[in-house]
């Protein structure tokens, strides 16, 4: 018997109007907007639904996408479609946690808010980041090691597809340094900063003041969380983890190399785009991948 995955996408998914379709739907859609919105002190369906230019600022969008992942989420719950275990790039491994059952809902959109704030704060300028397609991690490794300044990986996220971040200066350096080395391309990415990088220690350090105060539960189903690419099952662990993960590599193929192992066949991507149903895809053609960004698409996922 194959087991099931549910998925959540992180930033750079989003867009106007994501989410409407399960929100003038589904009751339950609506309370979990409206949870997000008076945890966040937002009115976060019109920043989800109507055009407005805060939406792809930082701050802005992590409250956004993460209450759109969990609308959709907790409606396909209430449809009965489980899942054995969960996974979330970046931003989405809150959702993760949200379909994990790890905290209340509440404390969940307090704590992105916190940390949409924290990360647009830490490092507002001089900043970079840049896709790296072609090369494999430990070379990418070795020459940002061997670039002066600060460029690390941000994420690892399929076989020929990581980024880098950290300085400007450093990005870009190493950038003409791995095209010589045979990177196919180097594509600068539009972000507000330099994500996932040492750079952000100090929002992870805000981050983790924030979770002291925030009950966690044990996971009811596993999770794998981006630091370590295995799964949490010791909750004493989730904050310490959440607050690294700010600053640290994002292992993404580890994460989904773990759960085609742990024999996932059908993953859930749950939320705006086909991202992580892009990467599944340059690593297995053998299993099954289904998104759910519209009410149109929950058809499929519940046969």
């Amino acid at each position: 018997m194959g087991k099931t995955a549910f998925i959540f996408p992180g930033q750079g998914a989003q867009y106007c109007g994501m989410g409407k379709d399960f929100f003038q739907a589904f009751p339950t859609a609506r309370s979990v907007y409206a949870t997000a919105g008076e945890a966040a002190g937002l009115d976060v369906g019109e920043l989800c639904f109507t055009e407005n230019e805060s939406l792809n600022i930082t701050e802005y969008t992590q409250i956004a996408m993460l209450a759109t992942e969990v609308a959709i989420l907790k409606v396909l719950e209430e449809k009965g479609l489980r899942a054995d275990c969960a996974a979330g790039l970046s931003l989405g491994e809150y959702g993760a946690l949200a379909a994990a059952g790890v905290m209340e809902l509440a404390p969940l959109f307090r704590l992105i808010r916190c940390r949409g704030i924290f990360m647009q704060e830490a490092y507002p300028v001089g900043g970079a980041m840049a896709a790296v397609l072609g090369l494999d991690a430990d070379r990418i490794r070795q020459v940002c090691a061997g670039t002066a300044g600060v460029v690390s990986i941000a994420n690892d996220n399929c076989p020929g597809q990581i980024v880098i971040t950290g300085e400007a200066p450093a990005v870009e350096a190493a950038c003409e340094t791995l095209k010589e080395a045979g990177a196919k391309r180097c594509v600068p990415l539009n972000v507000s900063g330099p994500f996932h990088s040492p750079l952000l220690a100090e929002a992870g350090k805000k981050l983790a003041a924030e979770l002291e105060g925030v009950s966690v539960q044990a996971p009811r189903i596993p999770y794998i969380c981006n630091v370590e690419a295995d799964y949490v099952t010791d909750s004493a662990r989730i904050k310490e983890l959440l607050a690294r993960q700010v600053s640290s590599t994002v292992r993404w193929r580890e994460t989904m190399e773990r759960m085609l192992a742990d024999g996932v066949d059908t993953f859930v991507e749950i939320g705006p785009g086909r991202t992580l149903a892009g990467f599944l895809r340059k690593m297995s053609r053998d299993v099954k991948v289904l998104n759910v960004a519209k009410v149109e698409d929950m058809d499929a996922a519940l046969a």
